[in-house]
């Protein structure tokens, strides 16, 4: 090649130099840029063909290498829509093209970035630091099981929460062997047991027992408290559902350990009205303090409190969840009582949980998960096209997403530039003496030319 293509051989040299140059320009301006991937250089040299013992080293190219899959630092941040990945997939996100009529109409594109920094927009889109809006699969609230197959843009509503009717209450306590109520006298046997007798109408009865508002005063001091819990009607309305057990029977007189148990139905009953009504089940128990037959739930049928409906109820116990042991105290000790109604509710907030899932939490105190958030993944993720905003389109080379609720996702959190500022120096000051030394080479070159033009002279 001679003097020319030595001096070909070192333009090249400070072509590879230069781009590499912008590499690490571009990696140290986004070193704090969320999610960002640094840019490495690689050199390849072009071996002139030549027989074996003439072959030289020739020019060289520089080529760009992604570090996609190359994590940076996961960071806390204060904002609950903010997320990082810890693993190797990335966000699946679109970009808005504009509006019809006000609603957002969106590319139809997917894009992946590992930028996390979302945040809602005033249509409730969550939308990152680089304008694209995340995606995900819809989520039934009501079983909280993914609905959706096809992920699509997540948008989350601030209109009220309905209320939801109680139809199912959670109740395990233990009764006490002897109930240590008002009535209760050590020395008279049966004397914890209601009695009958002391009543206008029979309220053991089976399905239609009741306590008149005027044997009020009798029941109580024959009874003991239960517990109380609040549950709503279909519209929201509170309703104070109050339950107490009673002795109806037991092994020392002569039969078997049964309890009934009461609801109140009317606080303001008076006369021959009712105050409370039986739910309509013989608790029955063995030596051994557990139920003779197993009693998994109640149905208090049409329950009514104080006016308001909450129709059908049916109390969970589950398996031994009523038992009677003996207590010192001789009352009941409530373990569960809880109920799945809720009043409606005024939107609060939005978070990202660790699961993935889009929560929104209502001032009534519940939370709704909306969505769930999916993640893409490639066979060759350092094959991906890189965009503005540290967005990634699919090539032929990345293959295609694989699509994943299987997310890895650190809620609350952003992940960091994988740039190191410290290695980049590095990197800076070789590149800076190799161009410094080609350029060396182009001198020496240009000399080595003169001189042989010298000679005609």
């Amino acid at each position: 090649m001679g003097i020319y293509g030595a001096l070909s051989t070192a333009v090249s040299g400070l072509r590879a130099q230069s781009f590499a140059l912008e590499h690490i320009s571009g990696n140290i301006a986004n070193s704090q840029t969320v999610g960002y991937k640094r840019i490495e250089t690689t050199f390849v040299d072009l071996i002139p063909e030549a027989p074996l013992d003439r072959q030289i080293p020739g020019a060289v190219i520089a080529k760009s290498r992604s570090t996609n899959t190359d994590s940076g630092d996961i960071y806390a941040t204060s904002n609950e829509t903010n997320m990082a990945l810890n693993g190797s997939g990335f966000f699946v996100v679109e970009p808005k093209v504009g509006q019809n009529d006000g609603v957002a109409v969106f590319a139809g594109t997917d894009y992946y970035t590992r930028r996390g920094d979302f945040d809602l927009d005033k249509d409730g889109y969550l939308v990152n630091g680089a304008g694209y809006y995340l995606k995900g699969l819809s989520v039934d609230p009501s079983t909280g099981n993914i609905a959706g197959s096809v992920p699509e843009v997540i948008q989350v509503s601030n209109s009220f929460l309905p209320a939801v009717g109680t139809d199912r209450i959670d109740y395990k306590l233990n009764l006490p062997q002897v109930p240590k109520n008002a009535s209760y006298d050590d020395a008279v046997l049966g004397s914890e047991l209601l009695n009958v007798a002391d009543y206008a109408a029979d309220p053991t009865v089976a399905g239609t027992g009741e306590v008149q508002a005027d044997d009020l005063e009798t029941f109580l001091s024959q009874s003991v408290a239960g517990g109380a819990i609040t549950a709503y009607s279909d519209n929201g309305a509170p309703v104070n559902v109050q339950l107490r057990w009673a002795k109806i029977d037991s092994i020392e007189t002569g039969g078997d350990d049964t309890w009934n148990l009461f609801y109140m139905h009317d606080s303001a009953a008076t006369g021959t009205d009712p105050t409370w009504i039986n739910a309509g089940v013989d608790y029955t128990f063995n030596a051994t303090g557990e139920l003779t037959p197993a009693i998994s739930a109640t149905t208090l049928s049409g329950l009514e409190v104080n006016g308001v409906s909450l129709g059908d109820v049916e109390l969970l116990h589950g398996s031994d969840g009523v038992t009677q042991f003996a207590d010192a105290n001789g009352q009941s000790k409530v373990t569960t009582l809880s109920q799945n109604g809720y009043p409606a509710g005024e939107f609060v907030s939005v978070q990202v949980n660790n699961s993935g899932r889009v929560v929104a939490s209502y001032s009534n105190g519940e939370q709704v998960e909306l969505a769930s958030i999916v993640t893409a993944n490639f066979n060759a993720s350092n094959q991906l096209k890189r965009l503005d905003g540290g967005i990634f389109a699919a090539t032929s080379e990345s293959g295609e997403a694989i699509i994943s609720t299987d997310s890895g996702i650190v809620g609350s959190s952003l992940e960091s530039s994988n740039t190191d500022i410290s290695e980049e120096f590095t990197k800076l000051i070789v590149t800076q003496q190799a161009y410094a030394a080609g350029t060396r080479i182009v001198s020496t070159s240009d000399e080595m030319l003169q001189e042989a033009l010298n000679m005609v002279r």
